[in-house]
């Protein structure tokens, strides 16, 4: 919703840097003051990785494609996220797949399918079939990156997500300023919007997300991909008095349901514990 808007007023390209420096701006003061320790060197080749495949280039290839297609395409694009890290976790990761979690990830796509419709799985045609490969690109980035993320080197989170944004931020800035220019003030809606998507979907979510794939794993911390459309459903027809769909209840439950299958033995051990 608010990369949305903040398009409304600036190119692709500067909604994608903009966000991402100040992510990593706000980060560093973070650092600066919980003297949050630099990155060891061994560390550095897998933060430069995590900081282009989950902020550079899937910010480009979102923000781009979303000029062409309509959210229901980015968010059924999202939702495949957990489909590219089944395999990918199983090969480079730790984390080995099973028909548990695969069964639960299906399940929570069939769920997405239900609340958005099969009409966003149809593949257009011309500029709008480039946009819709763009979001899928995205997912493959964040999918990449999560693999990355989790067998990075001991970093302190505040640390690895200031980084990885910090060179999120150094590779988009050339791209930026060559193709789109210095920009300039385009109105209060669309400047606040990226105000807030760098401190809040950026920064916070990367520190959120750092903790939640060091600690939970890569496919668990991707099936939150699910909630995405169901939020954004929630929030039309909070904010925009949209309709809410006849099928919300029931992909809400497929989603749930899940996640719920592809987490039972994590949450068999912690009841355990209790």
């Amino acid at each position: 919703m608010f990369i949305s808007l903040a398009l409304k007023g600036y190119g692709p390209l500067t909604v994608a840097c903009a966000r991402t420096t100040l992510g990593a701006a706000s980060l560093l003061i973070l650092m600066r003051v919980l003297k949050s320790p630099w990155p060891a060197r061994n560390a550095i080749p897998s933060l430069i990785k995590i900081g282009a495949f989950s902020t550079a280039i899937p910010f480009i290839l979102l923000s781009w494609g979303l000029l062409y297609v309509p959210s229901s395409v980015a968010g059924i694009s999202m939702a495949a996220v957990p489909l590219f890290i089944l395999p990918l976790a199983h090969f480079f990761s730790d984390e080995p797949l099973n028909i548990r979690r695969g069964l639960g990830v299906v399940i929570g796509f069939v769920g997405i399918v239900v609340l958005i419709g099969p009409s966003a799985l149809q593949l257009g045609d011309g500029i709008a079939l480039v946009g819709q490969i763009a979001c899928l690109g995205a997912a493959m980035c964040y999918a990449v990156s999560s693999i990355q993320t989790r067998n990075c080197p001991p970093v302190d989170p505040i640390t690895m997500s200031a980084v990885s944004l910090l060179i999120g931020s150094a590779i988009l800035m050339p791209f930026m300023l060559v193709i789109e220019g210095v920009p300039n003030w385009q109105g209060l809606g669309p400047s606040l919007s990226i105000l807030f998507l760098g401190l809040v979907p950026t920064a916070f979510a990367t520190y959120l997300r750092v903790i939640i794939i060091r600690s939970a794993g890569s496919v668990f911390m991707t099936m939150v991909n699910f909630m995405v459309p169901l939020w954004s459903v929630f929030f039309g027809a909070l904010l925009l008095s949209e309709p809410l769909p006849q099928s919300l209840m029931a992909a809400l439950a497929l989603i749930l349901s899940g996640l719920f299958i592809s987490q039972w033995q994590n949450l068999a051990a912690i009841l355990g514990r209790s």
